[in-house]
């Protein structure tokens, strides 16, 4: 079905409307990442947004019930070039446009997404309306300018929890080693609209983790005696969200380690006297370069964010700045000259991204070891060690896979990327039950599968 892509200022974009029929307004941002739209649907933080995917092939390897970072989509819409007409991956469950279809999001293929992404970047991020109605454009432009603005916007109350929770779940087959372990230890995560993969990470290291929505009160976190705390990430603007701010003063006052990841690196800063604002169309992708001012080293990070922290602000304010943006010199990372308090813009996590910043997380752990913020050294001695494990991870499954291709005589790389043969995946597709733990993830084809292929079959 035709339709077409709206924004504010007039500017129309036609194309085919798929997954859900219906009308979808929203803060229209962009997206670089060539993978990873199953997470980019489902992480929290796009709550409000018509996210448009600069990659031109949306679709083609499916959408499994393992790769969610939340219960459900969260996106107000979903713009892209070309939707695939068909999906192979070995861990697929259905369509990208069966799983819109299911979770009502409007979303539109065709777009000259190079176009659009021009647009915005020249004239910033703008509201916009994806519809199949053709009406006068007159009348879509007033609907894109009664969309909800991301300024000024509280979407932290529409997705967080409303109940405590108990958080368990580590990295499973997707581990690549431990080099801090919290065994013993006690996080509370404050959630904002944490992605799962966050918390994940957290687990990894083998600490407790208990979950509170982020208007609880510094009396709530301290009663349960935790050694640290976790700030999440999550949607909408920083300087709206006094009531999260609000228990951070509390904490810090009591001197509890925190680390703070995205939104939550933007209400830590608040917390201290530092101010925020709003980007002109922010970063959003899994290629940002980010300078660490410790360790010079540059790595290529995961982001997703609109605001951004004022670095003079900041540094008045008792934040030493850690961590630069190399594409417009932004503030990226920060810890406080006297508190156990550090934090970072982007996304350690990655999901989808890569995995440069992962020592972050061991960096937390031992700061609730130590109650001292990371200095510069140090943070160079954990990201040296992650490197030093991560590639120890990667000669030893490298090795898993020479072995079973030896015994199988198959192609152990093609494995990776085919999955078991035809027969043993088809399936009618199902709903996708992202309600339910998902269970552990794995790399490629399990070792069994893999151990009795024969030479030659697909």
């Amino acid at each position: 079905m035709s339709g077409y892509l709206l924004l504010e200022d007039g500017s129309r974009y036609p194309g085919e409307v798929c997954g859900h029929l219906g009308e979808a307004t929203g803060e229209v941002v962009f997206n670089t990442s060539m993978t990873g739209y199953q997470e980019i649907l489902t992480d929290p933080s796009y709550k409000g947004q018509i996210v448009t995917m600069t990659y031109p092939l949306i679709g083609n390897y499916g959408i499994n019930r393992l790769d969610v970072e939340s219960r459900q989509p969260h996106v107000a819409g979903f713009v892209i070039k070309e939707l695939a007409p068909l999906h192979s991956n070995y861990r697929a469950d259905l369509s990208l446009d069966e799983y819109l279809k299911q979770n009502h999001i409007v979303a539109i293929a065709g777009i000259d997404t190079r176009a659009l992404t021009r647009k915005l970047r020249i004239s910033g991020a703008m509201r916009g309306v994806i519809t199949s109605e053709f009406l006068d454009d007159a009348q879509l432009v007033d609907r894109a300018k009664h969309g909800a603005q991301m300024e000024g916007a509280d979407w932290v109350k529409a997705v967080m929890p409303k109940d405590d929770y108990s958080w368990d779940q580590d990295l499973g087959d997707w581990s690549i080693g431990k080099v801090e372990h919290g065994y013993g230890l006690h996080v509370v995560a404050l959630d904002c609209g944490a992605k799962t993969n966050i918390l994940r990470n957290l687990a990894e290291r083998g600490v407790k983790i208990t979950v509170l929505p982020p208007d609880t009160t510094a009396e709530e976190i301290l009663k349960h005696s935790p050694d640290g705390l976790f700030v999440s990430n999550g949607p909408g603007d920083p300087a709206a969200l006094d009531y999260a701010v609000r228990p951070l003063l509390g904490t810090l006052k009591a001197k509890l380690p925190t680390f703070g990841i995205c939104l939550g690196h933007q209400l830590l800063s608040r917390a201290i006297g530092a101010k925020t604002y709003k980007l002109k169309f922010g970063h959003r992708g899994g290629n940002q370069p980010v300078k660490n001012l410790d360790t010079g080293r540059v790595e290529i990070t995961s982001q997703n964010h609109g605001f951004a922290v004022d670095g003079k602000s900041l540094e008045a304010a008792g934040g030493v700045i850690t961590h630069l943006n190399l594409n417009d010199n932004t503030v990226e990372g920060f810890r406080h000259k006297d508190l156990p308090v550090f934090s970072v813009q982007y996304h350690p996590e990655a999901s989808p991204g890569p995995h440069d910043a992962a020592y972050l997380f061991d960096a937390f752990i031992e700061m609730m070891k130590t109650k001292r913020p990371p200095t510069g050294e140090r943070l160079k001695q954990l990201q040296s060690l992650r490197d030093q494990q991560t590639a120890k991870c990667f000669r030893v499954f490298r090795s898993k896979s020479n072995r079973l291709k030896s015994a199988s005589g198959a192609s152990t790389r093609q494995d990776c990327e085919t999955g078991p043969p035809p027969e043993t995946v088809r399936r009618a597709a199902a709903p996708v039950d992202t309600a339910a733990r998902p269970p552990r993830r794995r790399r490629c084809a399990p070792p069994a599968v893999l151990a009795t292929r024969t030479s030659g079959t697909r």
